[in-house]
């Protein structure tokens, strides 16, 4: 597998895993990618929720990348979600080179990555002309909301201000629309960081548009438990099953389909 490091403005870091394209295994010259975008409240990027879970996708069969984006003070003036827009310009740019099938790009976020990656569907940069749009979206406890059952660190660290008025401008329940790509999202119930209400939201927004989704909600598990695995430290053998769930969901999104020797174009 092939390691590629790209820098982004303001700081960003896309580190990229590519599969390899080999003569032997003709039927996947091309992959679709898997974009991993870590949480952290726009305070830091957790790395439990970055390589551990692109490996997941690579053993799947797909290319993986994650995202390292500004968070603090960087966070303001939409930068992470301008570092999110130039990843996915970069992975099309070269979606030749790197064998990589452009329409078939999703985003998978965690918590406030979870944020940041629904935001790269369904948010607007001002002034952005050309901006990316992932072609399907995987969410794991999402802060979505900035209202009544919002994480209200993620909300000032994106609008520097306590103010309630400067931080709706990121809420993303109200901006969900029949152009937003499919969606599939996890939560926990016993979540007390990011409440479940985030996903229930959103889900109520996509149904309303007509979105296609998918969506797991576990009984059992706190906040930020990423693969569910030891190597994460938030063993549970069955909320792991996500995985499973969203790579089904995945391979009949993107008609992307290892286990039948059948790839969609």
């Amino acid at each position: 597998m092939q390691q590629i490091e790209l820098e982004l403005a303001g700081g960003g870091v896309l580190t990229v895993y590519l599969r390899a394209s080999l003569d032997a295994m003709p039927a996947v010259k091309q992959r679709p990618l898997v974009l991993v975008v870590p949480g952290g409240g726009y305070d830091h990027v957790s790395p439990r929720e970055g390589d551990p879970v692109a490996l997941q996708f690579a053993a799947a069969g797909y290319h993986t990348a994650v995202l390292t984006y500004s968070v603090g003070e960087g966070a303001q003036n939409y930068q992470p979600l301008r570092q999110l827009n130039e990843a996915l310009a970069l992975l099309r740019q070269n979606a030749g080179e790197w064998h990589i099938l452009p329409d078939k790009i999703a985003v998978c976020g965690f918590s406030a990555g979870g944020h940041l990656a629904l935001s790269g569907a369904v948010l607007d940069i001002p002034g952005e002309t050309a901006q990316q749009r992932p072609n399907a979206v995987i969410l794991g406890y999402p802060v979505v909301t900035a209202g009544e059952f919002a994480h209200r660190g993620s909300f000032v660290q994106l609008a520097g201000s306590e103010d309630a008025a400067a931080q709706q401008v990121f809420t993303l329940e109200d901006k969900v629309n029949s152009d937003t790509p499919p969606v599939f999202v996890w939560h926990t119930m016993e979540d007390k960081t990011v409440p479940v209400e985030n996903t229930l939201l959103l889900l109520a927004a996509l149904r309303r548009a007509g979105v296609p989704c998918e969506a797991h909600l576990f009984e059992k598990g706190a906040h930020g438990t990423s693969i569910s695995t030891a190597e994460v430290d938030a063993a549970d053998p069955h909320r792991a099953h996500w995985v499973a769930l969203c790579l089904e969901w995945l391979a009949e999104t993107f008609d992307f389909h290892l286990g039948t020797g059948e790839t969609g174009g």
